[in-house]
């Protein structure tokens, strides 16, 4: 079974050989951009034999608002930047790069952040909280076009640069942030808006459950997420991937891993490591839908070898069994 196979054969919860492994980090200074940024994803997909290739959006985090945002009512006067803004081109343009590198033996998938994750990468937490109180319409007005450009990266990182899929990270759902009530009523309608677009183009897209500030989400939220596999912290949320499986009704789960740099992926032996890798597995119960990874985002600064020996562990555990 080849890479490409092993992964689609996962995300329909198929019997696969071994158990797909898939581990990503960000890529910093002067990676974090440009033809530099193409490089150094195909250095590192070159050198780990992983399943599948995420490709990140480092350096698109912020989005370049039309119009300067100083006061509440500002977000309504911003306008969509258009398929031709280096935001949108930029991205496709990478992810095109890295795929037709790799898409041949590899299934190739991009991260794509919904519109409240933009706004919040782009202004910060205390504005964006304080504007939503004091102008919730504005804000919503910023986000619908926030929305209409990332509908059109979807469609040209789809159409043009190929992708198999995306990786559709959430965020918004944590405790303390929103009631349940309000995240349904400010974030939920942009959500489905993106989700709805990534699934018109593919059946192989994967939510990610972000916990990014180390804080609880409303899992409840995301329980039925339109996908088949979801990433989510499984050591932030305490949820296991079997019991993940179990709440997000039969989903590939993707994880099992902390990705902390205090983890055992970061910290523990060959021998350490493997037996986790393989006590996952026994864990999960079957290796039809599972996809190991990690919460989130590993250290870019971690020994390749720890990731080359979960790999090795479910190579071994499929000897095994």
């Amino acid at each position: 079974m080849n890479y490409r196979e092993r992964f689609f054969y996962a995300m329909d919860g198929k019997e696969v050989d071994r158990v797909p492994v898939g581990f990503w980090h960000h890529f910093f200074d002067e990676n974090w951009t440009g033809i530099n940024n193409i490089r150094a994803h195909i250095a590192y997909y070159e050198d780990l034999p992983l399943d599948f290739i995420k490709t990140m959006c480092d350096g698109f985090f912020e989005y370049p608002f039309s119009y300067k945002i100083e006061k509440a009512s500002d977000w309504a006067k911003v306008r969509p930047l258009g398929k031709d803004s280096e935001y949108i081109r930029g991205q496709i343009e990478r992810a095109k790069a890295v795929n037709d590198h790799f898409i041949a033996e590899r299934a190739c998938l991009y991260n794509v952040f919904v519109p409240f994750t933009v706004i919040r990468h782009t202004m910060g937490e205390e504005m964006v909280a304080a504007h939503l109180k004091e102008n919730p319409e504005a804000v919503n007005e910023a986000m619908k076009v926030v929305a209409e450009d990332t509908i059109t990266l979807i469609e040209g990182l789809m159409k043009e640069a190929g992708c198999d899929g995306l990786y559709l990270p959430l965020q918004g759902g944590e405790y303390n942030r929103f009631t349940a009530e309000q995240y349904e009523q400010i974030v939920a309608p942009f959500d489905k808006m993106i989700y709805d677009c990534a699934n018109s183009y593919s059946q192989y897209n994967m939510s990610h459950l972000c916990a990014w500030a180390g804080d609880k989400n409303r899992l409840d939220l995301w329980k039925n997420v339109p996908v088949k596999a979801v990433n989510w912290a499984v050591f932030i949320e305490e949820m296991s991937l079997s019991e993940g499986r179990e709440f997000f009704g039969g989903k590939t789960c993707v994880g099992g891993f902390d990705n902390r740099p205090q983890s055992i992926l970061n910290t523990g032996t060959k021998e350490e490591i493997k037996a986790y890798t393989k006590k996952l597995i026994d864990d999960f119960g079957t290796t039809k839908g599972l996809i190991l990874g990690a919460d989130c985002s590993i250290p870019a600064d971690i020994n390749p070898d720890h990731i080359r020996w979960v790999i090795e562990a479910t190579e071994e555990y499929s000897a095994e069994h």
